[in-house]
């Protein structure tokens, strides 16, 4: 494999180097992100197709040269220090006989003998770099766990050589500073280098340029920014400045200047102090308007012995506009937004924190998802543009962020980043055979800073990724930090909680914390608190205010949380509903059992047991974990409940909620299921079955796997005895109650269209509730309903 590509985009030897051949808009199908292994010098790729993001043949750049490893004598310990080095956390397998293919060049390592506990590989013995007696034939592959290891830069990330490395870019407001809402949207650019922040000459500064360091602060667009004003304060700095004594060998000192004019002394005083020589990092920056990062664009550093910097020129000052999410905060009026043309449009499903998900595309009323192949930066940063982010951080590949169900309607896009929506890139319409949701596009965008993170903090669990849960109030002079009432706190409050800390989606919202030590904080500063689960952070919820209101105030009962950085998604298969649904008459002599789970009316109660019959629909459900985790009961198996009529356990009081609708959504039957029994009846190809009921074993859905509830099983109906003829919705919804978190809940309901005759029921146009776009939505609801059987 040759090496990825460098470029030398100054004389000073700025050399840019992207971890994935698809930032280039050149990919190929088996090249994979690239780690360096810092003092070791050293790089390591996974390779190979087919295979998955964390999986591959593994290759070592080493003097500049790629190469592979033997499989001789090679361990699962030794795929841990691989998978190390690659970023994941551990292994969970490894390959021989080169199962990703035989790769070409030098074979690196041969006899590769480690503990598992080595930071390196280079700690581990073996053969000596290079010494092998080895065909590529016999090349090794690990397999790594789906888990980044804290810190480390994931897939598509840019990175630039240590030496004059452009590191990071903010604003800094030249006026109001202080007072200003975050996030701040206008102001001096300033990058960070190596040693420090430095201002950037404005001389041939272009609108190409704002363009990239808006979409680097997590903004879609630039706007024009008040030169006039600016060049007022750059005069008001320049007669200030020629005002102060300048003695001969000394820096230049301030001095307090009282200005003339309304403009006031901090913006003066700020705008001087960006003339000083020193004062300036970067020059000659020249973008192209395409780029996803600053240090892609043609610039040029300062020598550390220039003694004039930006001569005639000033700061660059930048102004963005912030997306619809963060309008408010920013203070800014808001714009109405734009129409989207036609029927295109766009979302991001399954990410833990706004900006990020698996991309999904509207075609023709029905949502579907973004195939992978060609996936780069430049595709996914016009995603990122249309929703109202900033450029992509990264452009992920493999169903990183979990599979779709349904439609793939984009193959192959190829953007160059300047179109307005993902649509407008020359892309393929696919077609079945194509690409499978295995290969779901994904991305994460540049998000602006809001500063909410540091509102909220976790105190007393045993890792920073639980604990109880203290949030900051009051204004300045007079901040405290406080506990929240654990009354009424579930897990989409616990949701809101971890995404507000940045760790990810909530695995438990607890309302007792006793368990926790919360130090000297015991006031409890907030109750009442109810959101939706989509809030960015839980001032954003509904709460009582100043006035607390909690029932149990002891410190014991205050909120708390345990996140973590993948979750499950439960989905179900809408057509096989559709395929299997009939009508049942059953005698009542064979329903005391269902009768005792309370799976029938309440009509049944005052049947004439046990003569008679109750009319039953019939139906299959099979539920698919498409997520990142695996779907595991909230209550842990010591305290399932068992019931002796049907000899099985109840892991979850309520699993699926089944109710029949009239088309203005008034519940007329209804019907639940206990999870007596979560396993994995199937699974993908790859995926190996984990849970089982048999011998009390233990409940979940592996992710990659579905548990398949037969339409001739008990409680797997809606009682339908007392409804009468009509046309009416039927509605299956997953995890009612939000008793497990998952990534996403907003794909948990089913609904169909159904047509009961009194005596025969006919079931169509069956779909995931968010699978459908708004309109389509509002046509299904309005549907007037069959005067026939004759279902099109």
């Amino acid at each position: 494999m040759r090496p990825v590509s460098a470029w030398q985009w100054t004389p000073w030897g700025l050399l840019l180097c992207l971890l994935c051949s698809s930032c280039l808009g050149s990919p190929s199908p088996s090249t994979a992100p690239e780690k360096r292994a810092g003092s070791q010098g050293l790089r390591f790729r996974l390779v190979g197709f087919p295979r998955k993001p964390f999986e591959g043949r593994v290759e070592i750049q080493r003097a500049g040269e790629w190469g592979t490893i033997c499989d001789d004598d090679f361990t699962l310990q030794a795929a841990h220090v691989l998978c190390r080095e690659l970023g994941f956390t551990e292994a969970t397998g490894w390959t021989h006989s080169a199962k990703y293919g035989p790769g070409t060049g030098r074979i690196w390592l041969d006899n590769l003998s480690c503990s598992g506990t080595e930071q390196s590989v280079t700690e581990c013995t073996s053969r000596g770099w290079g010494n092998s007696d080895c065909t590529h034939d016999e090349d090794a592959g690990v397999i790594c766990k789906d888990q980044r290891l804290p810190g480390f830069s994931d897939s598509n990330v840019i990175e630039v050589e240590h030496h004059l490395q452009v590191e990071e870019v903010r604003l800094r407001p030249a006026v109001g500073r202080g007072r200003r809402p975050l996030p701040v949207t206008e102001g001096l650019v300033e990058v960070r280098l190596l040693d420090g922040w430095w201002k950037v000459c404005d001389k041939g500064w272009s609108s190409h340029n704002s363009h990239v360091v808006c979409g680097m602060l997590g903004f879609p667009s630039e706007k024009r920014v008040n030169a006039a004003f600016y060049r007022k304060l750059r005069k008001r700095a320049a007669k200030a400045s020629a005002r102060r004594p300048k003695p001969p060998g000394r820096p230049i000192t301030k001095r307090k200047v009282k200005p003339k004019a309304r403009v006031g002394r901090g913006p003066v005083k700020r705008l001087l102090a960006q003339r000083q020589q020193h004062s300036f990092g970067l020059h000659g920056v020249a973008c192209v308007g395409t780029e996803a990062h600053l240090s892609l664009c043609f610039l040029e550093f300062y020598r550390a012995n220039d003694t004039t910097r930006c001569p005639g020129g000033g700061p660059a000052v930048v102004s963005c506009v912030p997306g619809p999410l963060y309008v408010a905060s920013s203070g800014q009026k808001k714009q109405q937004p734009s129409k989207p043309q036609g029927e295109a449009q766009m979302r991001l499903k399954g990410g833990a924190h706004p900006g990020e998900g698996r991309v999904e595309v509207l075609k023709a009323g029905t949502w579907g998802t973004v195939c992978d192949r060609k996936w780069d930066l430049h595709a996914a940063s016009v995603v990122c543009r249309e929703l109202g982010f900033g450029t992509a951080r990264e452009a992920l590949r493999g169903a990183r962020m979990g599979q779709g169900m349904g439609a793939i309607h984009l193959s192959e896009v190829r953007c160059s980043g300047m179109e307005p929506s993902l649509w407008k890139c020359p892309h393929k319409n696919i077609t079945a055979e194509d690409c499978s949701h295995v290969q779901d596009a994904a991305v994460r965008c540049n998000l602006p800073y809001t500063g909410s993170e540091t509102k909220i903090r976790l105190s007393g669990g045993r890792s920073r990724y639980e604990g109880r849960v203290e949030v900051q109030i009051g204004g300045p002079g007079s901040l405290r930090w406080g506990l929240i009432c654990g009354d009424d706190w579930g897990t989409l409050e616990a949701m809101v909680a971890c995404r507000q800390l940045g760790l990810g989606y909530a695995n438990h919202g607890l309302q007792e914390t006793w368990y926790w030590d919360s130090g000297n904080i015991t006031e409890v500063v907030m109750s009442g608190v109810r959101c939706t689960g989509a809030e960015l952070s839980l001032d954003q919820c509904a709460h009582h205010g100043t006035h607390i209101a909690c029932k149990r105030t002891e410190t014991r009962f205050t909120a708390g949380v345990i996140c973590s950085e993948t979750a499950s998604d439960l989905l179900l298969h809408s057509a096989l509903v559709q395929e299997t649904a009939y009508i049942e008459d059953r005698p009542l002599h064979m329903l005391y059992c269902a009768a005792e789970e309370n799976c029938l009316a309440r009509s049944a109660h005052l049947a004439n047991w046990p003569y008679g019959h109750r009319r039953l629909l019939r139906f299959s459900s099979q539920i698919h974990n498409l997520g990142r985790a695996d779907f595991r009961p909230k209550a842990g198996r010591h305290s399932w409940v068992w019931h002796e009529c049907h000899g099985h356990y109840h892991s979850m009081d309520i699993f699926t909620h089944y109710d029949i609708l009239t088309p203005n959504g008034t519940k007329v039957a209804e019907g639940h299921k206990a999870s007596f029994c979560l396993e994995d009846t199937e699974c993908q190809e790859d995926v190996s079955k984990r849970y089982e009921c048999a011998n009390f074993g233990e409940q979940g859905i592996t992710v990659g796997c579905w548990d398949l509830y037969r339409h001739d099983i008990d409680c797997q109906w809606i009682d339908i005895t007392d409804v009468k003829p009509g046309n009416y919705i039927l509605q299956v919804v997953i995890n009612p109650n939000f008793e497990v978190a998952e990534s996403d809940y907003t794909n948990n309901a089913m609904k169909c269209n159904c047509k009961y005759d009194g005596h025969r029921i006919w079931v169509h146009n069956c779909h995931i509730d968010d699978a459908f776009s708004e309109e389509a939505n509002k046509r299904f609801e309005r549907y007037p309903g069959q005067t026939s059987n004759q279902i099109v």
